[in-house]
């Protein structure tokens, strides 16, 4: 999987993926992750990328010229995604990510600022993906959790297969809550360790964890049982 990151600032980008299971991945060759910040890319003697907005208000804008010449300058493959982070956007959820991992590219536009200049969405057509009901200061982050999550559905990028397919929301767990787990001490302040993850039956530990993942998904995610 190839990611292309648009972004002001790499450096956040770049941290990330210098730390764990992201560097491991790269180290791996099962992911690449490569920055382009479209200050590289302005016209402008000053290198600038934003400007006031047209009809006045607030805030800062991008512009165009930037961004359209910046996506252009990235060689895309046949299967790939252009992706535009924004509140706006379809809401982020693992039944995407699963999607997205089937692609051989993901390009990311990463905002900042008030926003961008409509003509970019208009012009690029860029799918408009959102993390949630809230606002961040910039795109970096959600593309991070983006890479991250869609990352983990990836062929021996977690080491084991099937390391991802028991998390809460996946397929293995038909979108429930994951269940309760526990490792050693077999008892901590009085706290034991349910005795059927000791049995070594594993019907029966199969049963139990069916059954946590059910309650747990009932007691606090009760709408996804729907």
């Amino acid at each position: 999987m190839i990611y292309d990151v648009i972004t002001l600032f790499p450096e956040i980008i770049n941290s990330y993926c210098s730390c764990s299971i992201t560097k491991r991945g790269i180290e791996k060759g099962i992911i690449s992750v490569n920055t382009y910040n479209p200050r590289d890319f302005s016209i402008d003697k000053h290198k600038k990328v934003d400007d006031t907005p047209y009809g006045g208000g607030s805030g800062m804008v991008l512009t165009c010229q930037p961004i359209f010449d910046c996506y252009r300058s990235i060689e895309r493959k046949e299967n790939s995604e252009f992706i535009m982070l924004t509140p706006q956007g379809e809401k982020f959820s693992q039944e995407i990510a699963d999607e997205l991992s089937k692609k051989d590219q993901l390009i990311f536009l990463c905002g900042h600022y008030e926003g961008f200049d409509e003509r970019i969405r208009l012009g690029l057509k860029p799918r408009e993906i959102s993390i949630g009901d809230f606002v961040l200061t910039g795109g970096e982050l959600p593309c991070l959790i983006l890479i991250d999550c869609i990352s983990r559905n990836l062929k021996n990028y977690l080491g084991k297969d099937n390391c991802a397919s028991n998390d809460s929301f996946s397929e293995g767990l038909e979108g429930l809550l994951e269940y309760p787990h526990y490792t050693k001490p077999r008892e901590f302040e009085g706290m034991k360790v349910p005795e059927v993850l000791l049995n070594g039956n594993h019907k029966e530990i199969e049963n139990f964890r069916r059954k946590e993942s059910l309650k747990r998904t009932k007691a606090k995610r009760p709408d996804l049982l729907n």
